[in-house]
């Protein structure tokens, strides 16, 4: 039995919460049950699965969205961000620091991840004589769940050689109860011959998807690189509301402050500006300062603009990435939010329009091509699919192909599609996981979802 989830993006606290604990708790009792099920056999009888895998399948821990990044500036000698030179000792010893923040910020979730992994949350009834579940024995049979590591392109940093970084994953290893090695934990299945076996035996290929979205991936540098993503993150997303406060926060409303901390949560993330000038309007209606919240944006996009490291990510004669943060931040400096709202919503429809789907991308892949893989996974974006793809009817039982995406574990404030200038942003939180059975477990099933939304 395989489980995958994605997209967890448990932070540290210095700007959008991690979802509750209760997620998790809810989890447990779910893989519990699910577990049972699957010991009941294609065959009829009842025999307790000795095995359950479970596969965080990348942006789990998210250290992009931790402030401390910006404890220093580009003029600083010890400047250091995502994006930096990664074989600097300063490197390491931030994404520690980090890594051990957002650890101990989630470690009622970390327990109970430690509990699946050793045992003592799941128990299963023994088998009677006559191959059905015993559940009136005292013994129960104790089921470990043997946690995986995949990485994303919000926790890409975990893939990196070296001493200084097996450190790390081992701290990550003891807290979160996972069966990696300290080596670099997998971007891919191949890099794994544990996740290679898994797949197999299930009948799945899962990544998490990343690999074709340019905003967040560098076809050109490959996954152990910063891309323009990170940068927008991390020095205008995170920034702002910093800024905002160290300049504003005596003066502004209650509550403006910890709504901005929300842009880590605002999908799509290009729609910030919308959500600024929304929480503005709701906290401040005609505030005085809304100008100089604006002028705030301004410089610090400005900056972003002009980063070396972005200005060579651009590219010239296409509209790209870049071009289109440029469209919304340039705009800015000589209009007003609302002109800038109008330029989100285009640069919306042209690059992201609705709910973006890689399932397109599943069609190509080799597994999917030579029939190995019925299943065919996928996470990164955070919307839950089931997509049909196709048949494969060279085997001598016709398989279906299916394309998922694993959705999210996260809080969210949605962008609304009715009168997007309105800067209406709804709320929720989402919780979706994934299950696949090798043949003989549970009667025969190949696979099922769950996939939750609660506010």
């Amino acid at each position: 039995m395989l489980v995958i989830i994605s997209d967890l993006h448990l932070g540290d606290g210095t700007t959008a919460d991690s979802i509750s604990p209760s997620a998790f708790r809810l989890f447990a009792r779910r893989l519990t049950e699910t577990a049972r099920f699957a010991s009941l056999r294609r065959d009829g009888g009842y025999r307790p699965i000795e095995s359950l895998d479970v596969l965080l399948m990348g942006d789990i821990l998210d250290p992009l969205h931790s402030a401390r990044w910006l404890d220093t500036s580009s003029s600083d000698t010890n400047y250091i961000r995502p994006w930096s030179d990664t074989s600097s000792p300063a490197y390491a010893a931030k994404l520690l620091e980090v890594t051990n923040a957002i650890l101990n910020h989630n470690d009622e979730a970390m327990q109970i991840l430690r509990r699946l992994a050793s045992g003592e949350e799941i128990r299963l009834a023994p088998a009677n004589s006559k191959g059905e579940a015993d559940f009136q024995s005292t013994e129960q049979l104790p089921l470990k769940v043997r946690f995986h590591y995949m990485v994303g392109n919000h926790d890409w940093y975990y893939h990196l050689p070296g001493a200084a970084f097996d450190r790390i994953r081992s701290e990550m290893i003891q807290k979160m109860g996972l069966c990696n090695p300290v080596s670099p934990f997998p971007y891919d299945a191949d890099e794994s011959p544990i996740l290679k076996d898994l797949f197999e035996r299930h009948k799945v290929l899962a990544r998490h998807g990343d690999i074709y979205d340019k905003f967040n991936f560098n076809r050109d540098k490959g996954r152990d690189f910063g891309t323009v993503g990170d940068a927008f993150t991390m020095d205008v997303c995170n920034r702002f509301p910093l800024e905002v406060q160290k300049r504003y926060g005596d003066l502004l409303p209650p509550g403006i402050i910890d709504s901005l901390r929300k842009i880590a949560n605002i999908r799509p993330v290009l729609a910030a500006p919308l959500w600024i000038s929304g929480q503005i309007r709701h906290y401040a209606g005609e505030h005085p300062l809304e100008d100089e919240l604006k002028s705030v944006w301004d410089e610090i996009a400005d900056e972003f603009l002009q980063m070396s490291f972005v200005r060579e990510a651009d590219k010239a004669f296409r509209f790209d990435t870049v071009d289109a943060m440029q469209l919304i931040v340039k705009l800015s400096g000589r209009a007003s939010f609302a002109t800038i709202n109008d330029v989100v919503i285009w640069v919306r429809k042209k690059m992201w329009s609705g709910k973006h789907s890689f399932a397109s991308h599943a069609l190509k892949e080799p597994a999917f091509l030579n029939g190995k893989a019925q299943h065919i996974i996928y996470g990164h974006t955070h919307h839950y699919e089931v997509v049909p793809l196709g048949m494969n009817i060279a085997m001598p039982t016709p398989e279906s192909q299916i394309y998922f995406n694993s959705g999210t574990w996260h809080s969210y404030y949605d962008l609304a599609i009715q009168n997007p200038k309105e800067q209406k942003f709804v709320p929720y939180q989402a919780l979706t996981y994934l299950t696949f059975y090798t043949p003989e477990e549970h009667d025969g099933r190949r696979f099922e979802t769950w996939s939750g939304a609660y506010a």
